[in-house]
């Protein structure tokens, strides 16, 4: 997602989105960023999968056509990549529309026995009954600004007075994402105080990890529900007796995925003829899985890499080359 090619199709772009092009071309390129964050995320939560969430266009756009877990993970990674680095942009100060987070409304962290808020001063603090204060300070991520320009530009084409089950499940799915990080935000601190004591802490608040975004998100992945569509065509319903509906962060899908074994460019899938396996492996990366029950051959395959390296002052790194054999199972 290239933020120039985004905005020269404006004409094709929902009110909102056309809207960010023309007046925030910044958060746009964030926007880009994100998505692009997004996907690479994906491509590593399934990586030992028989879809590794190839970027070919052609077929990963197939893959966003269709109702399938798979499009579930792609909207909610990336929704969630749009989320994480637009924050992260405004506590960086690369955006003049946002900055660091205000704490001024923020009860303090940690068990307060009392809490005081002094009227010259900005920050809440709170005596935690040990002897050591904290108050808010730092810079905290301004979660709230990256969720809702997220929720601007992804929901834009998907529009809630639609009435498609497509268009429920997409919005839904994207609200899973956002939710992966704004809902799991962390508290930093520091100490301060003489001869290492911690007479004062000061904290803030963080987002998670992205790598931790996607591990979430994986293991909502796997526990998908699957949904059709009520009569009223506004409410979503979980098929199958005695199941609970989802909750706002869970994934949701309405058909079942391709065994992505063969290439198929309906379906988006690559086929898995080529991939590396794993021999010894009883889980989605072991060579019976991954290869479909078509078998797999070793191969030894022989490469240079780097190594050896020193550091001389100054400031050069040099490095011998070394051949190094790897033994590789590879899918029939």
């Amino acid at each position: 997602m290239d933020p120039n090619s985004i905005c020269r199709k404006t004409k094709r772009l929902a009110g909102k989105q056309a809207e960010l092009c023309q007046t925030q071309p910044e958060i746009v390129h964030e926007v880009a960023k994100g998505a692009k964050l997004g996907v690479r995320e994906c491509q590593y939560q399934f990586r030992f999968r028989r879809w590794n969430c190839t970027s070919q266009n052609k077929y990963f756009g197939k893959i966003l056509q269709q109702d399938i877990r798979e499009t579930a993970f792609v909207y909610a990674i990336t929704a969630a990549g749009v989320t994480h680095t637009v924050t992260q942009a405004c506590s960086m100060g690369e955006l003049l529309q946002c900055g660091c987070e205000a704490t001024r409304s923020r009860a303090p962290p940690g068990p307060a026995s009392s809490s005081s808020s002094s009227s010259s001063s900005s920050i809440a603090t709170t005596d935690s009954g040990e002897g050591v204060k904290w108050e808010w300070g730092g810079c905290g991520d301004d979660v709230e600004f990256g969720y809702e320009k997220s929720k601007q530009f992804m929901d834009a084409k998907r529009k809630k007075g639609k009435s498609d089950i497509r268009t429920l499940i997409d919005l839904h799915n994207n609200e899973a994402g956002r939710l992966a990080v704004r809902n799991y935000m962390r508290t930093e601190c520091k100490c301060h105080g003489l001869s290492g004591s911690c007479t004062l802490r000061t904290c803030w608040k963080k987002m998670p990890h992205f790598r931790e975004v996607g591990d979430r998100l994986l293991e909502r992945f796997n526990g998908a529900s699957k949904v059709m569509g009520g009569n009223d065509g506004k409410t979503l319903i979980p098929v199958g007796q005695n199941i609970k509906p989802p909750d706002k962060q869970d994934l949701i899908y309405s058909a079942e995925s391709p065994d992505f074994c063969s290439p198929n460019r309906k379906t988006g899938s690559l086929g898995t003829r080529g991939r590396m396996c794993n021999s010894t492996a009883m889980d989605v990366s072991g060579c019976d899985l991954l290869c479909c029950e078509r078998g797999y051959r070793d191969e030894t395959v022989v490469f240079e890499e780097n190594c050896l390296c020193r550091f001389h002052w100054c400031c050069v790194v040099q490095c011998k080359k070394c051949s190094v054999r790897k033994e590789l199972s590879l899918c029939h």
